[in-house]
C-alpha cells in the first residue's frame, strides 16, 4: 500500500527493479526476517544450558562452508555471533547477500522454519522491486508468480531423475556470478525427456519417439506433441530446432534458459497429470 506523501506525489515511489544491486531498504527488511525466524530460534536456544547440536553444528557449518574461517574462532555466546553475522551482512556486496540467505535455508535444520522464511523473504522481494525470487532454495532471476508455480511444482515431481535435472537447470540459470545459460536449457530439455522416456517405458526411445507412445497410451493431444517435438528439435534429423539453440556459437540469454525451465517445468506438470488420471503409475 502507497503512503500518504506517496499517494500526494510528495515522497517517490520506486519505479526501478533492483536487478545487480540491493538498495537499503531491501537489505534491512531481509535482515529484519532473518531476524524473525533464524536468529529468534538461535538466540532463544544458543545460550541455554542446553545447546541443541543441530544449532551448533548449523553455525560451525557456516563458519567453515561459508565464511571459509577457522571453527575455533567461533564466539562462545549468541551474541557475539549474531554481531559477527550482522556486520558481514550490511558490509558484504549485494548478491553475497542472496548468496548468504540461499545458505541459511540450505543448511538451517527446521524446514517449516526454512518454508516460511522464504515465503516471507519473497514478500520482502516483491514489495521492494528485487528482480530475485526463492523458487525452491535458490533465489533466482523470476518474478512472475505463475512461472515461480511451475517451477516449483515440478520441483516435486515423483521421479528423482527428473527433479535433479530441473534443479541443475536452475541452479545453473541462478548463478549471480556465471551463469550457464546454455547447460541450464540442456538439463531442463533432459527433464523431459526423462520423464517421457519412463512414460514410455522404453529406455532406448529418443523425445520424439516417446512422446508417440505417450499420445497413443493415454491421448496426449497430437498438435501438443507436435510442438513440444519441433520446440525442443527431436526429429530423425540431427539438424532439429535444439541443435541450432545449443549451438556453441549462438549467444544465449537469461531469457532463453527462463523460457526452458518454465516450458519444460509446465510441461512436466501437465504430463504428470494426464499420466496420474490414466491410473499409470511413475516408477
Amino acid at each position: 500500500m502507497k503512503l500518504f506523501s506517496q499517494r500526494k506525489g510528495l515522497s517517490k515511489v520506486r519505479t526501478k527493479v533492483q536487478v545487480n544491486s540491493i538498495d537499503d531498504a531491501l537489505r534491512n527488511r531481509l535482515w529484519n526476517v532473518l531476524n524473525k525466524h533464524h536468529w529468534k530460534i538461535l538466540r532463544e536456544s544458543y545460550d541455554s544450558y542446553y545447546r541443541e547440536p543441530e544449532l551448533r553444528l548449523f553455525i560451525e557449518k557456516m563458519w567453515d562452508e561459508y565464511f571459509k574461517a577457522p571453527i575455533d574462532t567461533i564466539p562462545y555466546v549468541w551474541s557475539d555471533i549474531y554481531s559477527v553475522l550482522r556486520k558481514y551482512f550490511f558490509k558484504c556486496k549485494w548478491f553475497r547477500v542472496y548468496d548468504f540467505l540461499e545458505f541459511v535455508v540450505d543448511n538451517f535444520p527446521y524446514e517449516e522454519v526454512n518454508k516460511e522464511f522464504m515465503k516471507e523473504c519473497n514478500r520482502v522481494l516483491e514489495e521492494e522491486l528485487s528482480a530475485y525470487r526463492f523458487v525452491g532454495k535458490q533465489i533466482t532471476q523470476i518474478t512472475a508468480e505463475e512461472e515461480i508455480a511451475e517451477i516449483e511444482e515440478a520441483l516435486e515431481s515423483p521421479i528423482k531423475t527428473v527433479r535433479v535435472h530441473l534443479e541443475n537447470a536452475l541452479k545453473l540459470m541462478s548463478d549471480r556470478k556465471s551463469p550457464d545459460y546454455r547447460n541450464s536449457i540442456k538439463e531442463s530439455i533432459s527433464a523431459v525427456e526423462a520423464l517421457c522416456i519412463i512414460v514410455a517405458q522404453d529406455e532406448k526411445a529418443t523425445l520424439g519417439q516417446a512422446l508417440d507412445i505417450i499420445e497413443k497410451r493415454i491421448g496426449l493431444h497430437g498438435a501438443l506433441r507436435k510442438a513440444f517435438s519441433s520446440l525442443y528439435g527431436y526429429t530423425s534429423s540431427a539438424e532439429g530446432i535444439r541443435h541450432a539453440l545449443l549451438d556453441e556459437t549462438v549467444t544465449l540469454s537469461f531469457e532463453d534458459a527462463k523460457f526452458m525451465l518454465v516450458s519444460c517445468s509446465a510441461f512436466i506438470n501437465y504430463l504428470i497429470s494426464k499420466v496420474t488420471k490414466a491410473g499409470i503409475k511413475l516408477r
